[in-house]
């Protein structure tokens, strides 16, 4: 079965954006996956992450980096790499774009990129093991 699992948001300053929503709502950083051009925090069953700028060119979106183009990436947790397989062409079948297919990350998820009918951002992914 999918779920969200994480809310990512495009930001100038991850440290000063991510440091906002901890503030105001008091969600704990996720330090285990800091990394210099990436924040996370703890919103109670779903995560916020924060990408630097840097991740549009990552996530070949680069196309897509204006101030009125993607804002957000959603990411779609699956239970297997199959499923991961299976919903990339149905997700087009019903009007998603795909911009990069499945692939491995070099931290180790197996991931599709995607735009929705409205081009908004988000992934289909399985952490592998």
């Amino acid at each position: 079965m999918a779920h969200l699992s994480y809310v990512n948001v495009f930001a100038r300053d991850v440290v000063a954006l991510s440091g906002f929503y901890s503030e105001v709502f008091g969600f704990p950083e996720i330090e285990a996956i800091r990394s210099p051009i990436f924040r996370g925090i703890d919103a109670g069953g779903t995560a916020i992450g924060f990408n630097a700028l840097d991740a549009y060119e990552l996530l070949k979106l680069q196309d897509f980096a204006e101030t009125k183009g993607v804002k957000f990436l959603l990411n779609i947790d699956v239970d297997t790499v199959d499923e991961v397989d299976a919903m990339v062409p149905k997700a087009v079948e019903k009007g998603a774009t795909l911009i990069k297919a499945p692939y491995r990350t070099y931290y180790d998820w197996y991931q599709a990129v995607l735009l929705d009918p409205e081009g908004n951002v988000f992934r289909i992914n399985k952490m592998l093991d």
